[in-house]
């Protein structure tokens, strides 16, 4: 496993707190903001944006400070964390996988989203889920942290989130749906599995692969897609699977891995 710290420079963030506190994972706004930018804007470009030009139509500009501050708890907004980088090279390959691919990029960010993963993926396709078990759910992980209308919030947010992802669906009365599975979502959470230490076939059973919720074929089949769509390299022999990443870190970062 790769050591926290480590995983901190490629973009990982740990810690108590999150953006799903007040927000969703935001994905009308990060949508806006890259429409108008190159996949190799800077910070201060996506900030401008945001702040001077008012892209994202904010009243005030306390809102437009907080709309900038919680897009970088979320996503970090920088090409220089190799997560942010790769997540926003891939958003540019296909239209369909964004919704999952904002999501797994949020769950790299926001412990708060972290504590309702296993309580998502848990249900049954078809099967109910209301705010207050969300509620109950993440104030059994975090005893007296929480105030009860945080927790309605919170519980609001998270599941808001994982319905724009397509794990949830219905406005008021939620239940469990399957989410639309890309080559770049596989791909992605590939990456993210090779960033904490995962290589080989153990890439295709971290939480990262699992939470695509696919068949271990199914797994295999969209890395060889997203091979042949020069996303990944990918080699499948018998029971030996290598795949690499060419071109998502500097030679540099590379190095941080064996840290």
């Amino acid at each position: 496993m790769t050591p926290q710290a480590t995983q901190e420079k490629f973009g990982f963030k740990y810690g108590r707190n999150g953006a799903h506190a007040s927000r969703t994972m935001m994905l009308a706004e990060i949508t806006t903001l890259f429409e108008g930018r190159p996949p190799e804007a800077s910070p201060a470009q996506y900030q401008e944006d945001i702040e001077h030009f008012n892209v994202l139509h904010k009243p005030t500009e306390k809102a437009r400070q907080l709309t900038w501050k919680h897009l970088v708890d979320l996503y970090g907004m920088s090409p220089d964390l190799p997560l942010f980088r790769v997540f926003r090279r891939l958003w540019e390959c296909d239209e369909q996988a964004r919704t999952v691919l904002a999501c797994q990029m949020s769950l790299t960010r926001d412990s708060l989203l972290r504590l309702s993963k296993a309580k998502i993926l848990s249900l049954e396709l078809g099967q109910p889920i209301v705010r207050e078990q969300m509620e109950q759910i993440l104030a059994e992980q975090c005893p007296d942290r929480f105030s009860p209308a945080t927790l309605k919030s919170l519980a609001q947010n998270v599941n808001g989130t994982w319905t724009k992802a397509g794990y949830l669906k219905g406005r008021t009365k939620k239940s469990r749906s399957e989410p639309v599975i890309r080559p770049v979502n596989v791909a992605f959470a590939l990456f993210i599995g090779y960033l904490q230490g995962a290589t080989g076939n153990r890439l295709f059973t971290t939480e990262w692969a699992r939470m695509l919720e696919c068949r271990t074929e199914r797994l295999l089949e969209h890395a060889r897609m997203a091979s042949h769509a020069g996303l990944i390299t990918f080699k499948h022999s018998s029971e030996v699977v290598e795949v690499t990443f060419p071109g998502y870190l500097t030679k540099e970062e590379e190095t941080w891995l064996y840290e």
